[in-house]
């Protein structure tokens, strides 16, 4: 009989049959996931998954577009943008992050000869964002959302600080600019939806 009243620890809901009851759900935690990179500098990427602190999920600006009309204004939406993700990163001993971040950089320009490359394709890299359920080692981890950024490149790098002062460990920031993100796993951005394909009215 106790069991039964941890469905009523939720939002109560309409009383009709369509809104059984049921307690809350499971929620998506903060400390469970993984990032891979494809392309990233130009060796394997494996040390830049292990050595990640946390990771920004996207963000998407929608720029407004203002109409004047008589007495007041009306708004609609203008192109998507894909605000910068930032990533943190451990800097290991052995300069694995390091050098790969160095990488990478150097491909985005020849700080030695001074050389930019050439075109977009030549350094842009792709990530792979899974958000997992927890399962480790004999269990399998499930994935419970995928979001796959393409066009990436490192807008900023931050080598950060050392201190007398602090046990911390020496991390990099890196803010990644990316062209498109779609949710691959998980439904959401870039699944198909019925939209209106013809109108002639603003609103």
């Amino acid at each position: 009989m106790a069991t039964a009243s941890l469905t009523k620890l939720t939002v109560p809901l309409a009383n009709d049959q369509s809104n059984p009851p049921q307690g809350l759900l499971m929620p998506k935690l903060q400390y469970r996931f993984r990032v891979n990179f494809l392309n990233f500098g130009t060796g394997q990427t494996v040390e830049l998954t292990k050595q990640i602190v946390d990771i920004k999920r996207p963000n998407v600006n929608f720029n407004p577009i203002t109409i004047d009309v008589y007495n007041s204004k009306v708004f609609l939406q203008g192109k998507p943008e894909w605000q910068e993700t930032t990533i943190n990163f451990r800097d290991d001993s052995t300069g694995a992050v390091s050098k790969l971040i160095g990488e990478q950089i150097q491909k985005q320009f020849d700080f030695m000869e001074q050389a930019s490359a050439p075109s977009g394709i030549n350094y842009k890299f792709s990530m792979t964002f899974d958000i997992l359920d927890g399962g480790n080692g004999a269990t399998t981890p499930t994935i419970l959302e995928q979001w796959d950024l393409e066009g990436c490149f490192l807008s900023s790098v931050d080598y950060g600080d050392m201190a007398y002062n602090s046990n911390d460990p020496v991390q990099i920031a890196c803010n990644i600019k990316f062209d498109n993100a779609v949710q691959t796993i998980g439904g959401g951005v870039g699944t198909t939806v019925k939209t209106q394909t013809q109108g002639d009215t603003v609103n």
